[in-house]
């Protein structure tokens, strides 16, 4: 506002240059006055100073008349923000008194249906009027009788850990024998091998139809014979080569080899040709 009103205002900026030339002409007509002269310098250097500092500011306030406006607009936007801010603060109270309102109504409420329901008047705690300078006589203890020592010594407070301890031990020994029945009833698994012979004949006029029989005729637990063929081997000489199935805990190949060897009129020898795991 300040800065608007000395934009329109009428300064005379040159007063200093009047001042002198009126001094000056004071002086030629009355002449020199000595002991007002330092003070006269004085005077007209502030005017001078102070004319300088009138004519920066008008020309300061010539150059940002422009930019006059930003502090306008800064108080503008000051007061956009304080008339939301009493709208909200409006909204709010608004707000405050509808929850007193409601909270109001809801103690209302409450109270009429305590005051309805029968167990408020059942449960109405009741005054009791005690006199002050009655004196309550203290309980009178009980003097317990040897019979009722003899009881209470008899009473065994360790009798319910001894019975939960045989419980837990009743029931370990059972799991115990169930997890044995168990494992006893699983059917465990047998290890049995494929294995191919070779059985060579003595020559070729042997039977070999009847080493066959013979061979077939070994019978042992855990043996199974398979299938079985002729193979030559050279000179008119053929031998049996023969499948089998065997447990490997019941039946060994050494035993296999002593069995078919004991026909020694048919066999001559046998060999491995084969042996699988299965």
């Amino acid at each position: 506002m300040a800065t608007n009103f000395l934009v329109h205002e009428k300064i005379w900026f040159d007063k200093f240059k009047y001042d002198d030339a009126e001094r000056k002409f004071y002086e030629q007509m009355n002449g020199p006055v000595a002991s007002s002269s330092g003070q006269e310098n004085g005077a007209s250097v502030i005017l001078r100073d102070i004319a300088r500092a009138r004519e920066n500011i008008q020309k300061s306030l010539a150059g940002s008349s422009g930019a006059s406006s930003g502090p306008g607009g800064d108080h503008s936007e000051l007061i956009v923000r304080m008339a939301s801010l009493e709208v909200e603060n409006q909204s709010l109270r608004r707000v405050v008194q509808d929850l007193q309102q409601a909270f109001s109504k809801l103690e209302a409420r409450l109270s009429t249906l305590e005051r309805s329901s029968p167990t408020h008047r059942a449960t109405a705690p009741q005054t009791q009027h005690v006199s002050p300078m009655r004196q309550v006589e203290p309980p009178a203890q009980k003097v317990a009788t040897p019979a009722e020592d003899d009881e209470d010594n008899d009473i065994d407070l360790f009798g319910s850990d001894e019975e939960e301890d045989k419980e837990a031990a009743r029931l370990r020994e059972e799991r115990l024998r169930q997890y044995t029945e168990k494992k006893t009833k699983k059917p465990t698994l047998v290890a049995k091998s494929s294995i191919l012979l070779d059985v060579k004949p003595w020559d070729d006029e042997t039977d070999m139809a009847q080493l066959e029989t013979c061979v077939r005729s070994i019978q042992l637990d855990g043996l199974t014979w398979g299938g079985s063929k002729l193979v030559p081997v050279g000179y008119g000489i053929r031998k049996l080569q023969i499948q089998c199935v065997v447990e490997d805990d019941k039946v060994g190949t050494d035993l296999l080899e002593e069995e078919v060897t004991k026909f020694q009129e048919h066999v001559q020898s046998m060999d491995i040709a084969a042996f699988n795991k299965i």
